[in-house]
């Protein structure tokens, strides 16, 4: 029964070792014709060698996979360092089944069970080794703000001018968008101290055909992507499904909820269900109404509601009983092809907002165009349209502003004293074929633009990517900061994030590169463009800024959860276009895009300290790829239907789901998030980090991997080992006076405290659900209170809720407010 137990278990490991030598050994010859890594044509080889030896002589089999398990090790080294992440994908598979041939009963020539395994041993306890020795590699920056500018208080600060330091009156903490409290209690020396004060939740759950989007006609992404206001004693909010409410800021007790319902026609198309946050505004004294304090908050079904913020009702004087309809000057609005997710700008009794239009889906879209309103009545005041001449005007009732213009979409910031709005610009739809955009369009598209708050006059443009083909359209409105200037003047400046990773410091007077923080035009990739498009031959980098943009891909970059999917990702790499970023989309071949256009940074934005002159930034890294098809070839077989712009989008067929149909142009556009059979990333760890950049020595302090594979596992499964790898992460960080920063957003469901100095984590909750927003802080009553919306992200795929929790400092010595 032994024996016979022992030729089962060799046959086993001879048929395993053949099949995955077959894979390897064909695909690793795809691979070298490919021009790619010699190492899997020889691996699967080897291998195959192995698995016919054991049937005859399992003593040389076992030597032969005890080499190849050695000569892994080494190229492994050579081809990665001593890379944790890099080694792990490349000898976890092989030593695995080197400990499989360990076992007793496998490939037994003597009664001796080392002298059977001696090679296989060591070779396996040799690679273990090397791997053991890679976990002490750091991914890490490590530094530390010195103590003088840990201290610094008094510093200018434009951008709070006005403010109660006790609230936070906008979705930035202030109009500036520096996401910095004032209020210093909590601390990292106790921190630890730090509990939950109380949750709330706000009903709005997600619904059947809710969560993960899947195409136009298959559901629809449900995303807490909130940051609540304080202002007075109550926190204002909105929900996914549009409802709007009041909270007390010491209890969390629900003091008012106002549900707008939206039109179902709406809901059924938008491609996402999320409300960023509301906007607060107090009307002038000299200006009559009875409905002084406002909350203006976006309605899905592309509307504009103003409530009255002490009860919750609609404000009679504002538009339509409370409403105005943002679909007004749009011409033909299908359903889901515009709406509101993010707060508007409420200043000087202007409410100003563009929304997101419906990407990718035609050349002849709704308008982008920004449009001002008055705060009282819901008059329109002033549309600044790049393609109208002139291109701010007052819209009459029956006018239609330009088509398929760069829209705006993202949270707006302004400088009340300069009297301007910062806007960030998206692309004239489609995002990754320009050959019908217009002079203007490309004139305006992925630009920080500064228009007057009052008349919609637009002051100066100041543009991030030229010819925009890869969706780094601006997410996020720019932070404003005090910076030194050459002869100790105080700039009154501005940095805008980027997708790709950059950080644009302009004079927000002017929009000009602030005196030391030079850009450069630098050349870039031109070669495969389509035939009727263009590309531009150079691009702008800040050269002087720290640049979180990640290297360009190599080969031995790729990735998965083992050698043989890998090995695919390898392959991949090889068939695409790819030269680096701003390879232009090829027309019938995969084009690689990375950094892509779900950041590095993105809608978040970034954090600025206005005393010590810090930014901190959160950023993502994941490569997508494209491919642009004729679209002639799915009309004429009825998988695409046609479509001119008339009516409702044609309901999507069959393939065309995965298809981006780009309606009125040469083209489709398949694009997907580069993940390989296993549903893992094609581009290794790190995934997510936090950075703390100095804006005066223009170095990056420190900067760490955030999040762990808890909640993201293999084909999207929600149990995993909790790696260390830094993680996929959508929300913004803040930072208080106490010398702490808070951050959700990643996808391992944790809200976490980081102490300044140094970057390191100090505390952290496991939230219930995902916590892809970004907190805010405030205080109540002597107390300082951090408060973290948790409802997951149906994109990103985390657990979904609908709860707000609020934390606070328990009875600890020193916990005084300041």
């Amino acid at each position: 029964m032994r024996e016979s137990n022992k030729g089962l278990f060799s046959i086993i490991t001879s048929a395993l070792l053949a099949l995955i030598g077959l894979f390897l050994f064909f695909g690793g010859a795809e691979l070298l014709f490919l021009g790619g890594s010699w190492f899997y044509i020889l691996a699967g080889g080897v291998m195959l060698a192995a698995a016919f030896s054991g049937f005859k002589n399992p003593k040389l089999a076992a030597r032969l996979y005890a080499a190849l398990l050695l000569l892994a090790t080494i190229w492994s080294v050579v081809e990665v360092g001593f890379n944790i992440w890099g080694l792990e994908v490349r000898l976890f598979t092989l030593i695995g089944l080197g400990a499989w041939l360990l076992l007793p009963w496998v490939w037994r020539t003597s009664d001796n069970w080392l002298t059977d395994k001696r090679e296989v041993l060591g070779s396996v306890v040799v690679s273990t080794l090397v791997v053991v020795a890679s976990c002490f590699s750091s991914y890490s920056i490590d530094g530390t703000v010195p103590a003088d500018r840990m201290a610094a208080q008094g510093q200018s600060d434009g951008a709070a001018e006005g403010t109660v330091p006790q609230d936070w009156a906008a979705y930035g903490g202030t109009v500036g968008g520096d996401r910095y409290s004032p209020v210093g209690q909590i601390t990292p020396a106790n921190i630890s101290h730090l509990k939950r004060a109380w949750v709330t939740r706000t009903g709005d759950v997600q619904q059947d055909g809710e969560g993960t989007v899947a195409g136009p006609d298959q559901g629809h992404e449900f995303n807490l992507e909130l940051t609540p206001l304080k202002v007075g004693d109550t926190l204002y909010m909105c929900t996914p499904h549009s409802w709007v409410m009041a909270l007390d800021a010491k209890t969390g007790k629900v003091k008012w909820k106002f549900d707008p319902k939206p039109a179902t026609a709406d809901l059924d198309k938008n491609v996402y269900l999320a409300c960023r946050g509301v906007s607060y505004y107090h009307i002038p004294d000299d200006i009559q109404t009875s409905c002084r304090n406002r909350i203006y908050s976006p309605v899905a079904d592309v509307r504009m509601v103003a409530v009255n913020a002490e009860t919750g009702q609609p404000c009679d004087d504002f538009g339509d009983h409370g409403f105005i309809s943002l679909r007004q000057y749009l011409g033909h609005v299908p359903h889901g092809f515009h709406f509101v997710t993010s707060p508007p700008m409420v200043a000087k009794n202007r409410v100003i907002t563009g929304g997101w239009v419906f990407d990718n889906q035609a050349n002849f879209e709704p308008s982008g165009a920004i449009r001002a309103f008055n705060a009282t009545t819901g008059a329109i005041e002033w549309a600044w349209d790049a393609g109208h001449t002139p291109e701010t005007w007052k819209p009459g009732a029956d006018d239609e502003l330009t088509r398929d213009t760069p829209n705006a979409w993202g949270v707006y910031t302004a400088d009340l004293n300069l009297g301007l709005v910062y806007i960030p610009t998206g692309n004239s739809p489609p995002d990754n074929w320009g050959g019908s955009r217009r002079p203007f369009d490309d004139a305006t598209s992925s630009a920080t633009i500064a228009l007057d708050i009052e008349t919609g006059e637009r002051r100066w443009t100041y543009q991030t990517v030229h010819h925009d083909l890869w969706d780094m359209d601006i997410p996020s409105g720019p932070s404003m900061v005090d910076l030194p200037g050459p002869n100790g003047e105080n700039i009154p400046a501005l940095v805008q994030s980027t997708k790709r990773g950059e950080f644009f410091v302009l004079d927000r007077r002017t929009g000009q590169p602030v005196p030391g923080y030079p850009v450069e035009e630098k050349p870039v990739p031109t070669a495969g463009i389509a035939p009727d498009d263009r590309v531009s031959p150079t691009q702008p980098y800040p050269t002087a800024m720290p640049s979180l943009t990640p290297p360009d891909l190599k080969e031995s970059d790729m990735w998965g959860a083992t050698l043989l999917d890998q090995m695919i990702c390898r392959i991949e790499y090889r068939q695409s276009a790819y030269e680096g970023q701003f390879t232009p989309p090829h027309v019938g071949k995969t084009t690689i895009v990375y950094p892509a256009f779900y950041g590095v940074v993105d809608w978040q934005g970034i954090t600025i300290d206005p005393q010590r002159k810090l930014l901190l930034a959160n950023a993502s890294y994941l490569p997508f790829r494209i491919r642009l098809e004729h679209r002639h070839v799915l009309e004429k077989d009825g998988t695409l239907p046609k479509w001119d712009g008339k009516g409702e989008e044609p309901a999507a067929k069959g393939d065309a789901l995965s298809v981006s149909p780009d309606y009125g142009t040469p083209y489709i556009a398949y694009t997907n998030p580069w993940l390989n059979p296993l549903q893992i990333p094609c581009k290794g760890p790190v995934w997510g980090t936090i950075t703390a950049i100095d804006l005066v020595t223009k170095k990056i302090v420190w900067q760490h991997p955030v999040g762990t594979t808890r909640d993201t596992g293999p084909m999207r499964t929600h149990n995993n080992l909790p790696l260390p790898t830094g993680m996929y992460n959508i929300g913004g960080n803040i930072v208080t006076k106490g010398g702490v920063v808070f951050m959700g957003a990643t996808a391992d469901d944790y809200l976490r405290a980081f102490d300044l100095a140094t970057g390191k984590v100090i505390w952290r909750d496991r939230l219930p659900a995902g916590g892809q927003a970004t907190p805010m802080s405030y205080e109540q009553d002597g107390k300082q209170y951090v408060v973290m919306a948790a409802g997951g992200h149906g994109g990103l795929g985390t657990r979904s809720g609908d709860y707000i929790i609020a934390y606070t400092l328990d009875n600890a010595p020193g916990a005084q407010a300041q």
